[in-house]
């Protein structure tokens, strides 16, 4: 049986690399972006199962381009886990409107992410 693959976003080397280590311990093939501007395309391309991304980026608005991966036929049904430091509950609440499946604090989203997981699978039943 195949790995399922989660396309994972992020700038920052934390919590990044750890997400991936706790993504792959889970069982699942991940492939890691760090361009924002290309993940429609990547997402077309790749296929992945899920999508996780940090909505903390430099280069840019993170919302907006949940909103274009929820708004483009090939992408719109694949699950989008956010997250974003704790303090940062703007930012969430933007992702959650721009259409994220789910939204998560940074600690949260380590700490718990097999349970997320399962809540996002729920949700998306």
């Amino acid at each position: 049986m195949t790995e399922p693959l989660a396309l994972v976003f992020y700038e920052n080397l934390l919590p990044g690399s750890q997400l991936v280590n706790r993504l792959q311990d889970l069982g699942y093939r991940v492939v890691t972006h760090t361009q924002a501007s290309t993940l429609v395309a990547q997402a077309k391309q790749a296929k992945p199962f899920l999508i996780i991304a940090d909505l903390v980026s430099q280069r840019a608005d993170l919302c907006e381009i949940i909103r274009e991966l929820k708004q483009t036929p090939e992408t719109s049904h694949i699950p989008v886990l956010a997250f974003a430091r704790d303090a940062q509950e703007d930012l969430r609440t933007a992702a959650r409107a721009a259409g994220a499946s789910l939204v998560a604090g940074e600690v949260t989203i380590l700490a718990h992410l097999p349970q997320l997981l399962d809540q996002l699978m729920e949700l998306e039943l």
